[in-house]
């Protein structure tokens, strides 16, 4: 006999995790029922009760995230305005479970993104600024092990974030910027803004596109983090996480 699938209690066993900083089993363990549009109302069920919100993210939009995670399709999470860290501010591994870091493309939308038929290029028009960022993952589930559905619910392993200063990206080819990711002085990874789902933007057009038939969008104001470029790499106390991406600047992220 299957189990009932209920939104709010599968929301709440994440939010428990997360505050109790203890990882739980995948939930479709429990619950194999769940499909990507039961994980969605669960992120949403997330959302309702986070307070405000800074923007959006993408997951899973580079080979290299796909293979680590071991799924093979881009998904969208939320951003947390509480989960901005201002830059210099180190990064409290206390308040975390896994903690993993990862290079990013921001994007500071400077007008509306709405509707089913975004283009890259519209995409970079309504741009104010984009920024190189790091991106603190902490999935919530045991050594990160789950399917594409579980990761959704888990609002794509989303944590806390740092953002570099902000670029005009006018005759910045996105696509073409090199990207370095160290930890602790040594190279960790390193990628092009293309591994993202071949274009930053083309990947910020995709999450538009894939919010309209909810209702919604991106609206000005908003960041919206393009797509981890490089496989994440796991941090703990002591630890320094460097990405440097060309023409958007370095940002560093201390652990304590």
């Amino acid at each position: 006999m299957r189990n009932q699938i209920s939104v709010p209690e599968l929301a709440a066993r994440l939010t428990t995790a997360a505050a109790g900083r203890c990882a739980i089993g995948k939930l479709t363990d429990q619950f194999p029922e769940l499909d990507l549009a039961a994980a969605y109302r669960v992120q949403r069920e997330l959302r309702s009760n986070a307070g405000a919100q800074a923007g959006w993210k993408l997951g899973l939009t580079s080979p290299a995230k796909q293979a680590q995670v071991g799924v093979d399709e881009p998904i969208y999470g939320f951003l947390p305005a509480s989960g901005e860290l201002e830059p210099g501010e180190s990064l409290d591994t206390r308040t975390q479970i896994q903690p993993r870091c990862e290079p990013e493309i921001a994007f500071i939308l400077g007008c509306d993104l709405v509707g089913p038929h975004v283009t890259a290029t519209e995409v970079l028009a309504a741009t104010s600024a984009v920024a190189v960022g790091i991106e603190v993952l902490d999935s919530r589930y045991l050594d990160y092990h789950f399917t594409t559905a579980d990761v959704v619910a888990d609002n794509t392993s989303a944590s806390r974030y740092v953002l570099g200063s902000p670029v005009v990206p006018s005759e910045i080819d996105l696509r073409l910027v090199g990207v370095v990711l160290e930890k602790n002085g040594a190279i960790a990874a390193t990628a092009t803004g293309a591994a993202s789902l071949g274009d930053p933007a083309a990947a910020v057009a995709w999450l538009a596109r894939t919010l309209a038939p909810e209702g919604e969008g991106l609206r000005a104001g908003e960041i919206v983090l393009s797509g981890g470029l490089t496989a994440a790499v796991p941090v703990a106390p002591g630890d320094t996480v460097t990405v440097t991406i060309d023409r958007l600047g370095t940002i560093e992220l201390r652990c304590r």
